[in-house]
């Protein structure tokens, strides 16, 4: 039976410069196994890296205020956070176009490396003078680049070889875990800060990241490349070896692989590399559905997610007279509602399907919004119950944000998926950099509620638009193979259609 499904899947050529294969067929009919859980813990480990920095970053930005630190303005500490998101564009648009165009291990290793580099050596800044301020904003640029990167190297990876029944749930959840590394940040910014002198406290702080990244790196390198990637870019041995890497391992969790009929074959034909110019075609000629899709959702959650996240602390001290020194334990309670929301939905953006669980949690998360900002206007709330408003709000919009990152992976073609992931990434931090500055100059001194109320109800109505929009002009990807919900640019011929498989 092996070596009859080999001999079926294996490429051939059909006419000249034209490669014929069953490769994606190949991934999507794959039974769960122990190389996908250690491919999402290998690759998933990228945005717990870049919670545990935001989180580290926000926390020691007072510590480096004081004179036996860094010595630091407010706003310059305040700055690192802006020079980390900046460095996250400028890493996702760079290293994106690279993704495309080098492959996606190539790059999930290199992005690992520069993130490592840069956060590793923000621990080293030796003196307060400003060459070394300078010095640490170049280091937690560099860093954001790395983790920036990564964004569009994994995302891709990730879609590219996980089976089509699953990749909803894996996405999402993936994306999700975010908020794992905020929980990880938030308990070691308390262990460092007050176990240890500040001048050493956070330098520990920020070599979290970079201890994990080392032991990270490692796993990464047992994993092979996107067969997809190899297959769009004419690499066809390279392409079968790979996915017979994969089917090996599959097999010795006891597995048998059934043959893969030579009519899931897809045709390509490997041509010019396709840069940011073809996407930018793509989305205002083929797909400007879609772009009106993927940047409405990535938006709408970017905005309302830095408006709240940044400012949360404010608002507990500002209206509720918490101390300042305990706002990191309602930032506990919030990131584990985040971090539920993806785990327990993501499953139901396979089965319930993409656009109803897209709009569902959006326009829930709108509407739960809404009527706490009501309730904050009428002083209903506390800080305790304001905290869990917060977490059950955000227990569904962290599904739906991380949908929305699934939704740009797959709706585009493979040879641009990691520029198109790029883009919309840096749309979202561009508009999402606006939040906390609005709703910073609402909370105030913190006497005006009604400013803030009409604040919040401004960032439900966006939630609610982008749930809106999602209904209206969603993909129904769920179950379906990349190829068929995005024709590849290299294709030619008709693409086997999987829906229902």
């Amino acid at each position: 039976m092996i070596a009859t499904a080999k001999k079926c899947a294996m490429a051939s050529t059909t006419a000249p410069g034209v490669n014929r294969s069953t490769i994606p067929a190949r991934i999507d009919r794959l039974p769960w196994s122990s190389f996908h859980r250690r491919l999402i813990i290998a690759l998933g480990v990228a945005w717990i890296l870049d919670g545990i920095e935001i989180t580290i970053a926000s926390s020691i930005a007072g510590v480096l205020t004081e004179p036996d630190t860094l010595g630091m303005t407010s706003t310059q500490a305040g700055a690192l956070a802006s020079v980390y998101l900046a460095g996250e564009v400028v890493g996702a648009l760079f290293f994106g176009r690279l993704s495309d165009r080098l492959g996606r291990r190539r790059l999930f290793m290199i992005t690992l490396g520069v993130y490592l580099f840069g956060s590793g050596l923000s621990a080293f800044t030796l003196g307060t003078d400003t060459g070394w301020i300078i010095f640490l904003y170049a280091t937690r640029f560099v860093a954001g680049m790395g983790i920036g990167g990564e964004y569009a190297a994994i995302n891709s990876a990730i879609d590219e070889m996980i089976p089509a029944r699953y990749r909803g749930r894996v996405d999402v959840g993936i994306n999700g875990t975010y908020w794992a590394g905020a929980i990880i940040g938030t308990f070691a910014s308390l262990f460092f800060l007050n176990v240890f002198a500040p001048s050493l406290g956070w330098r520990l702080g920020f070599l979290i990241g970079p201890l994990l990244a080392i032991v990270i790196i490692f796993v990464r390198r047992t994993l092979p490349e996107s067969p997809r990637w190899q297959l769009m870019h004419g690499q066809v041995e390279e392409a079968n070896a790979s996915i017979d890497q994969i089917e090996a391992e599959v097999r010795k969790d006891g597995y048998e692989l059934s043959p893969v009929d030579d009519s899931m074959a897809i045709e390509m034909k490997p041509g010019d590399d396709h840069g940011y110019w073809t996407l930018l075609k793509l989305l205002f000629t083929t797909y400007p559905r879609r772009a009106v899709l993927g940047a409405s959702l990535m938006i709408t959650q970017s905005f309302l997610y830095n408006a709240i996240f940044f400012t949360y602390t404010l608002v507990l001290v500002k209206f509720y007279g918490v101390s300042a020194n305990m706002a990191p334990v309602f930032l506990i309670a919030f990131a584990i509602g985040n971090l539920a929301g993806p785990l327990l939905l993501g499953k139901f953006f396979d089965t319930v399907g993409r656009k109803k669980m897209i709009g569902g949690t959006y326009i829930g998360s709108g509407l739960m919004l809404a009527i706490s900002a009501w309730m904050f206007n009428e002083g209903m709330l506390t800080a305790v119950t304001q905290t869990i408003w917060w977490c059950a709000i955000f227990f569904f919009a962290s599904a739906g944000a991380s949908a929305a990152y699934l939704t740009v992976s797959e709706i585009f073609p493979v040879e641009v998926r990691a520029k198109a992931i790029a883009i919309f990434f840096a749309i979202a931090q561009c508009f999402g950099a606006l939040g906390p500055v609005f709703y910073g100059h609402l909370i105030g001194d913190g006497s005006d509620t009604y400013s803030l109320f009409i604040g919040y109800l401004f960032g439900a109505a966006l939630m609610i638009c982008g749930g809106l929009i999602g209904l209206w002009l969603g993909v129904n990807a769920e179950g379906r193979s990349l190829e068929e919900v995005a024709r590849p640019l290299t294709a030619v011929g008709d693409v086997p259609a999987t829906s229902g498989k």
